[in-house]
């Protein structure tokens, strides 16, 4: 290669090699330092655009029934539809009077410790004596961890001993 053609091609290979050397010089965290950041700043994968049934069924109420379930961690804004409808003997034939209502509850699991406890405290949700309810909640993020939830029926005052209820939900993260 003649002397002119090494000059023209000086500085590309110095461009070339600045390139790489900044490249090079780009620090990796270590993962000591990426373990030190805090549980809510550390970035994982969003269980975003899923539904999940979480209750669809006929039952009977005497006194409480109550069905746990939980949203998986990462889930920004977890929200809860459905609805609820009660009777006092058939299914088919609502009762439009108090004798079929009853109270509803949306219960994390320290309200819902208080709640078996006999101590009247806060829900995240209630709808008290109801015969027929279409509930959107949106619950709390759950962060890093999973978060469990109690869907609690309760049978009001005043109405028949045995309530049946038909309940549809839907959990959506």
């Amino acid at each position: 290669m003649n002397q002119k053609a090494q000059i023209r091609l000086l500085p590309v290979l110095l461009v070339a090699a600045l390139v790489l050397d900044t490249g090079a010089c780009q620090k990796k965290k270590a993962p000591e330092e990426e373990e030190k950041l805090p549980a809510m700043d550390r970035v994982a994968r969003s269980p975003v655009d899923t539904s999940q049934q979480i209750l669809n069924k006929t039952f009977t109420v005497s006194s409480t029934v109550k069905f746990p379930f939980e949203i998986p961690a990462h889930a920004a804004i977890p929200h809860l539809r459905g609805n609820y409808r009660s009777f006092v003997k058939d299914p088919g034939v609502q009762s439009n009077d108090d004798i079929a209502n009853i109270d509803f509850l949306i219960l994390n699991e320290d309200q819902y410790a208080d709640f078996v406890g006999g101590h009247a405290g806060e829900a995240l949700f209630s709808a008290d004596a109801s015969h027929d309810q279409d509930i959107s909640v949106s619950l709390p993020p759950s962060q890093d961890q999973p978060r469990k939830y109690y869907l609690v029926f309760r049978n009001s005052s005043g109405g028949a001993a045995k309530k049946l209820v038909q309940a549809h939900f839907t959990v959506d993260f």
